[in-house]
């Protein structure tokens, strides 16, 4: 048996998970692996707050470098969220030649170049797949067993909070706002959702695995970013009648001298594999030339789950003689600013002669064509709801023919892109 010595930084849900698994788990996992894995020290702000484990005293510590600098530790797990002090905390346990494991997908989006740097300099292994979809393997995919693929595409659904709101909007009708409180009151949603609503974290798990899929790094500042909450149920419902479904979606296409990285709502067709994955569910739906389709869905948070993503990690770090360094590219591929897409347009159009002629006439203008148009609450002489949907068209030109109209016979209310 090869014994393995951890460090936590941090014993919140995450940390307290791991430390779960790793005690009612740990001979299971030492019978299948050959290790047996020790947590020897556990860094938290307070000794008598810790997420309420059974920890014992001596485990408990509040001072970093009684894991940083302690040489007997080989593993450092990172579980305190956010990008400082955690960062600084990963990149000296890799100078210190102490491998890392982490769930922290802002820390090490933001920080991914210095920390690979740092790993590579000493010889550390850095691994991170729980930083995106908990349980879910898009990380491991995407570096072994898909190597030998031209990854063409991800799009995923990396955010549970977002899909559980959209499914519920979906399944009530009810608004955004009254399904975030409910959310919230349930505690699938945090006190400030904005990091989740407002698309950044899933910009940051995208990120990730754009820089691993395309082998280019993609910068969190570089991905077009649109939360849902401008969504309606109104929105909704007549994406339904129309044949789709609302997701909030991380996109990344390789384009071979460009590559698409965005976060935004989306419709898809109701038969596409995204479209039936609801609740707080996660999916990464994968195209690569040698394997086609592929779609990988489960548990993208919680503790438990996390836990299970993590301890693989630790096993990984500690088997590998050699630590995995994932191939990047000499040169960056840059992140376009512009993209094709289809587009669902809702607007409050004057029930009158000439605006659909001018509707049309914008959009013909700019070379774009309508796939399918339709109509509701018609009253002559005042505004009805009229939806547009486009064929594959460029943003810029869709945003154009947005900011174009003429708001006192024709009001945007909604444009949300149509993937699938």
């Amino acid at each position: 048996m090869k014994e393995v010595v951890l460090g936590l930084l941090g014993l919140g849900n995450i940390g307290g998970g791991v430390w779960d698994l790793v005690q009612f788990f740990g001979k299971d996992v030492e019978k299948r692996t050959g290790l047996t894995l020790q947590i020897k020290k556990a860094l938290v702000l307070d000794k008598k707050v810790h997420g309420g484990k059974d920890v014992p005293d001596e485990v408990l510590t509040t001072e970093r470098n009684d894991i940083l600098e302690d040489p007997e530790i080989q593993i450092v797990c990172e579980f305190l969220g956010g990008e400082q002090p955690a960062a600084s905390m990963m990149l000296r346990a890799l100078e210190n030649g102490k491998s890392v494991v982490t769930a922290n997908k802002m820390a090490l989006s933001l920080h991914f170049d210095e920390l690979r740097a740092m790993a590579k300099k000493t010889g550390a292994g850095l691994y991170y797949e729980a930083s995106v979809g908990g349980a879910i393997p898009v990380i491991n995919a995407l570096t072994s067993p898909l190597i030998a693929n031209h990854i063409e595409q991800i799009m995923g659904i990396v955010n549970g909070t977002t899909n559980y709101i959209l499914t519920r909007m979906a399944a009530e009708g009810a608004d955004y706002e009254t399904i975030l409180k409910d959310a919230q009151r349930l505690g699938l949603a945090e006190p400030n959702p904005a990091a989740d609503v407002e698309g950044m974290d899933a910009a940051y798990k995208l990120s990730i695995m754009g820089s691993l899929a395309f082998h280019s790094r993609v910068h969190v500042e570089d991905i077009y970013r649109e939360g849902i909450t401008k969504v309606t149920a109104e929105d909704i419902a007549f994406g339904r009648e129309m044949g789709y479904v609302l997701k909030l979606l991380a996109i990344g296409k390789d384009n071979g001298d460009s590559i698409e990285a965005r976060v935004h709502p989306a419709f898809l067709p109701a038969d596409h594999p995204l479209a039936r994955v609801d609740g707080s569910l996660n999916a990464i739906y994968l195209y690569g030339h040698s394997f086609k389709d592929m779609m990988l869905e489960g548990r993208g948070a919680g503790d438990a789950p996390t836990a299970s993503a993590i301890v693989g990690d630790i096993v990984q770090a500690a088997q590998n003689a050699v630590h995995p360094m994932p191939y990047l590219r000499p040169e960056t591929v840059p992140v376009a600013d512009d993209w094709q897409s289809k587009y669902f347009i809702r607007m409050q159009a004057k029930d009158a002669p000439g605006v659909l002629a001018e509707v049309t006439g914008l959009l013909a203008g700019e070379g774009i064509s309508v796939s399918a148009m339709m109509q509701k609450h018609a009253v002559p002489g005042e505004k009805a709801t009229l939806i547009v949907i486009t064929h594959s068209a460029p943003e810029k030109a869709v945003q154009r023919v947005v900011k174009a109209l003429n708001s006192d016979i024709c009001q945007v209310d909604n444009v949300i892109r149509v993937e699938g």
